[in-house]
């Protein structure tokens, strides 16, 4: 059953479709800091969707209407939400165990899940998306339109070329006003690089960074098949063949660079969360909702 979610990931082009199912039973924002009293004001009633506090049911109109409904409010929510998406080539790498199945799949799922939280919650929200040395945006805004702005935008995503550089990073996420909630989802191949650059020094403008760093099982154990020759998708004129004589110098090898991947950004301030993609997307939004920054 672990693999459920991340198998209708791989068989879906749905991304509504893959967020209720997610989603449901989750019960947790984005973050803890919900405003409530002067300056929040009664907006509509939606209907009750599964994850939305009992504490905003509308008891008497149930009593009228006999379904459930919640109370929406607008506010001006002092949180926005930056979702940043990796989407160089090396997050087409796939599943080996789940066909169809591939990083970048994962990451549009978990992305378009945090999205769907914060639209949930009235915050702002934003996409930015980064591939073949670009990076493309999604302005930041509220919503029901917001959402299906963003999950178009992901739906569209290819994994093709490299990061950004430095410098386009550096003008392309300045985010200003009060500090922000960034998601980045990535599998910090590259280390360091232009995005881990970016990540800190957004940390230190005191916005809260979480970033997950995303495998396939093949790449944490070494289970890859010996046969095939493998191409860098990022590099040219790189092939290689992973024997059974190559594996224990590869998880070495491997062990070491996600361990200063992981000293690195602990030492910034920047929360990491790791999952392998065969993982259930729910298990994975549960420990990232709970990260925080200290500011």
């Amino acid at each position: 059953m672990a693999h459920v979610s991340s198998a209708l990931i791989a068989h879906t082009t749905d991304l509504e479709l893959v967020i209720r199912h997610v989603l449901a039973g989750l019960g947790q924002g984005v973050h803890a800091g919900r405003e409530r009293g002067s300056g929040v004001e009664f907006s509509e009633y939606r209907a009750y969707a599964p994850g939305d506090e009992w504490r905003r049911v509308d008891w008497k109109l149930l009593a009228r209407a006999d379904r459930y409904y919640v109370r929406e409010a607008e506010r001006d929510s002092h949180v926005a939400v930056w979702l940043l998406l990796d989407a160089s080539a090396s997050m087409a790498e796939p599943s080996r165990s789940i066909a169809g199945l591939d990083k970048l799949s994962y990451a549009r799922t978990l992305l378009a899940c945090i999205g769907a939280i914060a639209q949930r919650q009235g915050d702002a929200f934003g996409l930015a998306v980064l591939s073949g040395g670009r990076v493309q945006f999604v302005p930041a805004a509220r919503g029901p339109r917001q959402l299906q702005r963003v999950l178009a935008k992901l739906a569209q995503v290819q994994a093709e070329g490299d990061l950004p550089d430095a410098d386009l990073l550096r003008s392309s996420l300045r985010f200003t006003g009060s500090p922000s909630l960034i998601f980045a989802a990535t599998d910090f191949l590259d280390w360091p690089s232009a995005l881990s650059q970016a990540l800190v020094r957004l940390r230190h403008m005191r916005h809260d960074v979480r970033a997950v760093c995303l495998q396939t099982e093949a790449e944490a154990t070494g289970s890859f098949d010996s046969s095939p020759a493998y191409r860098d998708p990022e590099r040219e004129g790189g092939v290689f063949r992973f024997g059974a004589d190559l594996r224990e110098g590869y998880l070495r090898n491997r062990a070491q660079h996600f361990d200063t991947v992981s000293a690195a950004l602990r030492a910034s301030d920047v929360q990491l969360a790791q999952a392998r993609i065969e993982q259930a997307p729910g298990e994975l939004l549960r420990q990232w909702l709970r990260q925080g920054g200290r500011r």
